[in-house]
């Protein structure tokens, strides 16, 4: 039965991770598909870009909430023992939810960059990190003006504090799967930065 349910969760993330946010408030608001706009994101920075402040922050709140409840959710039936579970689960549903933002089947497998939804989903299995990395964050778009570089800031600094803190193994194999995932998601990016064309 421990399979049945890890399976269950996972794909339960999955499918909770796969909600576009962005894109789905941005054709609300807007009437546009926001993938065709700036720079063709669906995340809360291109969605201030293309419908202004007010629905970016709807946008980001979603996708931090999206990969936070999930993993509450299995934080919470170990704690109660409501059903049996692997010990790595809380790694893998925390992972599918940024999988599902970054490949939602709602969307023909396309999505984000996953960063606030990683946020999200890692705040209650490495606080600590998760915090430095924000101020990290908040830093360096303040100094060079770049939210991607910003972005890949977090990336860096997740699994390295969490290393630095003595955090598990499990967790920070975990955070630089977290960290893989941003720097693909940021490919094109990283292109138009060494270009000189990237968005700020």
């Amino acid at each position: 039965m421990t399979f049945f349910w890890d399976y269950a969760l996972i794909l339960l993330a999955y499918i909770a991770g796969s909600f576009p946010a962005g894109y789905i408030y941005t054709k609300i608001a807007t009437g546009k598909d926001i993938r065709k706009f700036g720079s063709g994101n669906i995340g809360s920075t291109n969605v201030k870009r293309i419908a202004g402040g007010k629905v970016a922050l709807y946008t980001q709140i979603t996708d931090m909430v999206k990969g936070l409840f999930p993993v509450l959710f299995v934080l919470t039936i170990n704690k109660y023992e409501l059903f049996t579970t692997s010990a790595i689960l809380i790694y893998l549903v925390a992972l599918a939810t940024i999988i599902g933002h970054n490949f939602s089947f709602m969307l023909k497998f396309k999505g984000g960059k996953g960063v606030n939804t990683t946020l999200g989903a890692s705040i209650l299995i490495a606080p600590f990190p998760v915090l430095i990395s924000v101020v990290v964050y908040l830093i360096v778009k303040k100094i060079l003006k770049f939210v991607s570089v910003g972005s890949l800031s977090i990336a860096v600094c997740l699994p390295l504090s969490a290393y630095i803190l003595g955090f598990p193994n499990e967790a920070i194999i975990y955070l630089l799967a977290c960290a893989l995932l941003i720097f693909v998601r940021h490919t094109t990016n990283i292109k138009r930065l060494l270009k000189g064309t990237e968005l700020t």
